[in-house]
């Protein structure tokens, strides 16, 4: 790839390196799992029946081809910057601006999200109204990002053990109760992947839909190449973490919900319980309940965290490059960017009170402008994996499969998905949204490229703010 200098190389207000490899190998392989999984699967279940198995691999395969060329291009230039830094190097600056901005704004919008199914839980178990649990994650997630990105990495260290040892544990009692050796447990077999009309029982256009709701679950993936640029050896962390996207996908996703779909009935999953939660009620596990609270707990707080930290990041990026405040792009004696934690936290923060204040419908309008971000992001990395790979001058540690045409391939699938949500009057408005908020950040984007530029002529130089 090009050699060009990253931001945390920049003379002084360098990020730290204090996260340890356990914490990267752990964040690699836990990233994966948010609350979509635990929660947000049961959706997809009751669209698409057992097929919901063909939903997830078809997102699933192009979460992994899109991961090998974001390893590629990141084993190459680590950088906190991620694929921003890398489609302003391949596309211009204006595209690694629109970019990084529809990506902060992703994860600033998850952060009141996440706090409010957090604090639904902690109200329920320990009692107190929501907003003061919501208040209480967030001041604390905040406060363990702000000291040090060591704190972030040991939070989300034990957050994602936890998600590991709760698959881990589903995977093992789903297994034994379909081989029928599980004591208690009132279902066996796998004959409910076809007994209740059939494997495919809503159709092709089902699946389709149910790959549309699953395809945001494998959002966070890419947190790890972000993440790695503040360790000691990047390199060595982002090639162990996109050679393991594979398994971590298919044991994760694919052989969790195989065990749902197995062993219970499509049709009696409750969404608003969780699929988890019926498999585990079936096996009559003790406390099925309040442990599956538990596991979603950590999964929101664990999403939540790195929900901040990403945006903050990413901010911390964007300003390095003049894209943002420069006091964004500043940092604390221990390599924090405190200033884009507390920016992002507060805009985030003013989301909660909005989740309270706001009628329902027009919160989800918010919400729905980053519908579609995931997939724009997704975009911008396979054609700037194509820029970069023909530029380069010495192959990267990490090689995208049968290049260029499985690139090829990748965005013909990303643009035939964004035109099935168009197609889909569930999903066309979220399109929409999404469009109308990127063509914003893209005009912005180039209005402030132009002053700089035109700054820069009356300096008589070309040099960046």
């Amino acid at each position: 790839m090009m050699s060009t200098r990253t931001d945390t190389e920049v003379d002084g207000d360098q990020l730290g390196t204090s996260l340890k490899p356990r914490h990267i190998t752990m964040i690699s392989i836990a990233g994966v799992i948010g609350a979509g999984l635990f929660v947000g699967s049961a959706n997809a279940i009751k669209l698409a029946g057992p097929a919901v198995l063909i939903s997830y691999t078809l997102a699933g395969l192009m979460v992994i081809l899109v991961m090998r060329m974001l390893g590629e291009m990141a084993t190459a230039q680590p950088d906190t910057g991620s694929f921003s830094t890398y489609a302003e190097r391949a596309l211009g600056r204006w595209a690694g601006s629109t970019i990084g901005w529809l990506y902060w704004l992703f994860w600033v919008l998850v952060i009141p999200v996440e706090a409010t199914a957090a604090a639904v839980i902690l109200s329920k178990v320990v009692g107190g109204p929501q907003w003061s649990w919501a208040l209480v994650v967030v001041v604390l997630l905040t406060a363990t990002n702000l000291f040090s990105v060591g704190n972030y990495g040991e939070f989300e260290f034990w957050f994602a053990l936890i998600k590991v040892v709760a698959i881990a544990a589903f995977l093992v009692l789903g297994a034994l109760a379909i081989f029928g050796v599980l004591p208690g447990s009132s279902v066996s077999g796998v004959s409910h992947l076809w007994d209740t009309g059939g494997f495919m029982p809503n159709g092709v256009k089902a699946v389709l839909a149910a790959m549309l709701t699953t395809m945001f679950t494998f959002m966070g993936s890419e947190i790890v190449t972000i993440a790695a640029a503040e360790s000691p050896n990047p390199e060595k962390g982002i090639t162990k973490a996109v050679n393991s996207v594979v398994w971590r996908i298919c044991l994760f996703y694919l052989g969790s919900i195989f065990v749902v779909v197995a062993l219970v009935p499509w049709n009696s999953v409750d969404g608003a319980t969780g699929s988890y939660q019926a498999v585990l009620k079936a096996m009559n596990i003790p406390a099925a309940a309040g442990i599956m609270d538990v596991v979603v707990l950590v999964a929101v707080a664990s999403c939540l965290n790195s929900a901040l930290y990403t945006a903050s990041r990413m901010l911390y990026s964007l300003a390095r490059r003049g894209d943002a405040p420069r006091a964004a792009g500043r940092t604390t004696a221990r390599g924090v960017p405190a200033v884009a934690v507390l920016a992002s936290m507060a805009l985030g923060f003013l989301a909660v009170i909005g989740n309270y204040v706001l009628p329902d419908k027009l919160f989800g309008y918010l919400l729905a402008t980053t519908g579609a971000v995931a997939l724009f992001v997704y975009l911008v990395i396979a054609i700037s994996q194509i820029a970069l790979r023909r530029r380069a001058t010495e192959p990267a540690p990490i090689r995208m499969w049968l290049f260029p045409w499985l690139t090829y391939a990748v965005i013909a699938f990303i643009v035939f998905v964004i035109v099935a949500m168009i197609l889909d009057p569930d999903q066309r408005s979220s399109v929409g949204l999404s469009t109308a908020l990127a063509a914003i950040v893209l005009v912005a984007s180039i209005v402030h490229q132009k002053r700089v530029e035109k700054r820069g002529a009356k300096r008589g130089d070309s040099s960046r703010v």
